[in-house]
């Protein structure tokens, strides 16, 4: 064996004096071939970031042909006809257009005042539309050209003006197909780069179109297409150098790669090898092998499992308990899994597919389990076919902006808004409808009957839209004098959002429990409470601020306190709001529910206002507002509603209600302090919303039996939402909580006398149906 041994050991030698040379040559190659590419990728950098560049400017200049000729065509149109000197049958000028005007889908002609537009069912109507047309009333110049979903196909629109004597006689909209901006956009070569088409301007816009390398890098801003929202942006080609940038550095790197190999191959092939004749081997007998025994085969370790069958008779229980009046809530990981989440999102996802809704954007607040069932519904949303559009963790308010911004009309915010932690819960809005009572109660039918496609494809993307919500409020709402202002976001997901926003509208702002946690450590996020305010009076008296500003657990609802730290309810609040707006708008309607103080009424009507007592709920509330061409509406809890002159959308939204508010203190002529502002308007001595827990269904029950037996024959009785007493000098309200099992009370009087009167009076007849009854007054 020695001999054997000593054999292998010699014939290792020679091929290690031949192999090592050859291997270090082949090294020295290799290294100067990689110097060489990368002195070639040096050398072109800049002429590849050139064609990249190149095919931008080539795209925006075929776009802005494309879009001008367009332009060009309606006036040659309108002048050739003589239709712009008279608009008056606006269905006949729209169709003798259409004839007139190749390649268009519709045409439609609309009044210099827009009247119609502002009166319209926008769920109807189309949201993307109005929302062009609106933006050209009070403009300087054209709208701008930009682009919309037609169930799954995307168009380009376009407005224009019909000008006559100085002024505009008529608003012309038009919808072009995009397959033109398509090919001329296609048709640019982005080399090694990428170019996109964007619709609005900096990352967080909607991407439309993308040709080119995707691993190429985009640049931040976008050259404009003119007269339009749109955006070509640039990606620049990423070579993949690792040497310094120095073309005469790689070149002699290669240089002394290939020389180097060059030289090693030649002495090789000059060496001269001896090889040594080997002994031979004994011969290794069969017989000498040592043989192992076969062990058996090892076990698989896999087990095949049948795949679990669900029966379309037997669909998975859901709890009826978590359809509410205005939203879907529950404990999440009792009645609300993440199983129910998937079907409540197959549900929504059929519901948008009989209404030819194909897209919709899905928000969540800051719960520990928000990531989870966002995630499940998204998937039951996908298996109906809806693609969907992920914002990650916003503000429920940034889901309703995301809805209009991007064009849906369709979003979800997973949240359990003021309620404890370990709730959660779905507020959906469906072609710009908030679904409440039947539509709620229609989803859990569908998962009953089992009604759920499961056999879709639709796509899911991420999408910020934080940066075009902040931008779209600093635009339009500035505070003229610098304020400060403590924002107390009680760790809920306004504390995201709402510091940024008043900052940019010229505030300083001291935050205040703005880092998001679901488990809510500090105190609970209900501004409504005002148990929860007192970290925030403390802070704006410690820091000398103006005014402290408070948002629940999903940044729809407004608290606000002042320097003196006193509470202002949200129905003094709605007064400052609407003598603010119907300041702009006389004539206009305010809402308020059914919660707000009787002095209410009186301001509004002071101010040239139509006020309209509504039943509470922010979901009914906006249907309200949607039937009577509202300009603002405000409920008890918090919840504020604008859309005044198109600066808002008429949802609830804490945060842009807080930049308004901000707006009219900095605005005022006097430089009131919040507390001079509020004591200008009427106040009188009232409860906050008390409430009392019951049992799931106790408080509906309750309410059936008060209404059959209650009388009050000196006042006025309202029971549009529970029962609401007027007299003289206060009223008194209870009426079942539709988010909570509650009875919710509320008391409000000129003086505390009167206050007493009538919350005895309560008493006594509430206690008359039930005597047990533990009332917190």
């Amino acid at each position: 064996m020695a001999r054997k041994e000593g054999g292998a050991g010699l014939a290792l030698r020679i091929d290690l004096r031949r192999l090592l040379p050859l291997v270090g040559a082949t090294i020295l190659l290799v290294a100067g071939a990689f110097s060489a590419w990368q002195a070639w990728l040096i050398a072109d950098e800049g002429d590849a970031a050139e064609r990249t560049r190149a095919a931008q400017r080539q795209t925006v200049k075929a776009l802005d042909e494309l879009i001008a000729g367009k332009r060009q065509q309606v006036q040659r149109a309108l002048a050739a006809s003589g239709l712009a000197g008279t608009t008056d049958d606006r269905v006949a000028v729209a169709e003798r257009l259409r004839a007139q005007l190749k390649g268009v889908h519709a045409v439609e002609v609309y009044s210099g005042g827009l009247d119609e537009v502002v009166r319209a069912n926008y769920r109807e109507f189309g949201y993307a539309k109005a929302a062009q047309l609106m933006a050209a009333l009070g403009a300087s110049e054209i709208p701008p050209a930009s682009t919309s979903l037609h169930g799954n196909e995307r168009r380009l629109t376009m407005v224009e003006p019909v000008a006559a004597d100085g002024g505009v006689r008529a608003w012309i909209w038009l919808e072009y197909p995009f397959d033109d901006v398509a090919a001329r956009f296609e048709a640019a070569s982005p080399g090694a780069g990428r170019i996109e088409l964007r619709q609005g301007d900096g990352h967080d816009s909607l991407s439309l179109l993308s040709h080119g390398s995707r691993s190429a890098e985009l640049e931040a801003e976008g050259q404009r297409v003119a007269g339009t929202s749109l955006y070509v942006f640039a990606a620049m080609p990423r070579a993949f150098i690792v040497i310094p940038h120095s073309e005469a550095l790689a070149a002699l790197l290669a240089l002394v790669g290939f020389g180097g190999g060059a030289a090693l191959l030649w002495a090789l092939r000059r060496r001269p090898v001896v090889a040594e004749e080997p002994e031979p081997e004994e011969p290794v007998l069969v017989a000498d092998v040592v043989r192992k025994p076969r062990l058996p085969p090892a076990p698989s370790t896999a087990t095949a499992l049948p795949r679990p069958v669900v029966s379309a008779s037997a669909p998975e229980e859901v709890d009826a308990s978590i359809f509410r009046a205005y939203d879907i809530r529950g404990v999440a990981g009792g009645a609300l899994t993440p199983g129910v989440a998937h079907r409540i999102g197959q549900a929504i996802g059929a519901l948008m597919a009989e209404r030819d809704l194909r897209e919709i954007v899905v928000g969540r607040d800051g719960r520990l389990s928000g990531p989870e069932l966002a995630g499940a519904l998204s998937d039951g949303l996908r298996a109906a076919g809806i693609d969907v559009i992920d914002l990650g963790m916003v503000p429920t308010p940034l889901v309703y902006f995301a809805a209009y911004h991007f064009g849906t009309g369709c979003g979800v915010s997973v949240t359990g808004s003021h309620n404890p932690p370990d709730h959660n819960g779905f507020k959906i809005v469906i072609g710009g409808e908030t679904l409440a009572e039947d539509a709620i109660a229609d989803l859990h039918r569908r998962i009953v009957e089992n009604r759920l496609p499961s056999d879709g494809v639709g796509t899911w993307r991420e999408q910020p839209v934080v940066e075009a919500y902040v931008s779209r409020i600093a635009g339009d709402v500035a505070a003229e004098r610098r304020l400060k202002v403590v924002v107390d976001a009680g760790n809920g997901v306004a504390g995201l959002v709402a510091p940024r926003v008043l900052e940019d509208i010229g505030c300083e702002v001291i935050p205040l429990y703005c880092d998001v946690d679901g488990r809510f450590p500090n105190h609970h996020p209900d501004p409504s409470d005002p148990r929860n305010l007192g970290d925030l009076i403390a802070a704006v008296h410690t820091v000398g601020a103006d005014l402290g500003v408070a948002f629940d657990g999903d940044g729809d609802r407004l608290g606000v306190v002042t320097q003196t730290g006193e509470i202002i309810y949200p129905d003094r609040l709605l007064m400052l709001f609407a003598q603010d707006v119907l300041a702009r708008n006389p004539g206009a309607t305010v809402i308020y529910d059914v919660k707000c103080t009787g002095h209410l009424r009186p301001v509004i009507q002071e101010a040239a206002g139509v006020p309209l007592m509504w039943r509470t709920g922010h979901s009914l509330i906006k249907a309200k507002m949607r039937e009577t061409g509202a300009a603002l509406a405000g409920e008890m809890s918090g919840h504020f509603f604008f859309a005044d002159n198109n600066r808002w959308y008429g949802f609830d939204d804490g945060i842009y209600a807080a930049a308004r508010l901000l707006e009219i203190v900095a605005g005022d002529l006097e430089e009131r302090s919040v507390a001079e502002l509020f004591d200008s308007l009427p106040k009188s001595v009232s409860t906050p919303e008390l409430k009392l827990s019951m049992e799931e269904g106790a408080p509906f029950r309750f309410m059936e039996a008060f209404r059959a037996s209650a009388t009050f024959d000196d006042a006025r009785v309202t029971t549009i939402d529970g029962i609401r007493v007027d007299w003289p000098d206060g009223w008194g309200l209870v009426r079942a909580s539709n988010t909570t099992p509650a009875l919710v009370f509320r008391f409000d009087a000129d003086n505390g006398k009167a206050l007493e009167r009538i919350k005895q009076v309560f008493r006594l007849r509430l206690l008359a149906v039930d005597r047990s009854l533990a009332l917190p007054f």
